[in-house]
């Protein structure tokens, strides 16, 4: 067994406990209000109120992160700044390109020598 399976194995025992925990003290709330000394009203909301406090912040840290984000990457150029830069690389005279050298005249013959065979 691999590390990340013996890890994957413990999160999964880990959850699976938490959720029977979860939903027998959620439903039979008496024997953890015995446990812990207080009504079986009180261990209920804190049974729904911590989950819903948790998945709340967790929206908001979201929700924090793409502000953020959106706040500190610079705006994309406009559309027609980037259609002035194509047009202008377009219109741009190309360099005339140097004589060929009489080595790469000698190849490119031997190469247009065996395409025509």
């Amino acid at each position: 067994m691999s590390k990340d399976q013996a890890i994957g194995g413990a999160i999964l025992a880990v959850c699976v406990v938490i959720a029977i925990f979860y939903t027998i003290t959620l439903f039979i709330p008496g024997w953890f209000a015995d446990l812990v000394g207080t009504s079986n009203g009180t261990v209920q909301f804190w049974l729904v109120a911590i989950p819903v406090f948790i998945a709340f912040v967790a929206i908001l840290l979201i929700g924090a992160w793409i502000g953020w984000t959106m706040a500190t990457t610079p705006p994309p150029k406009p559309i027609e700044e980037i259609t002035t830069e194509i047009e202008e690389k377009k219109e741009e005279p190309k360099a005339e390109e140097p004589a060929t050298a009489p080595e790469s005249a000698a190849t490119e013959e031997k190469s247009a020598a065996k395409k025509k065979k």
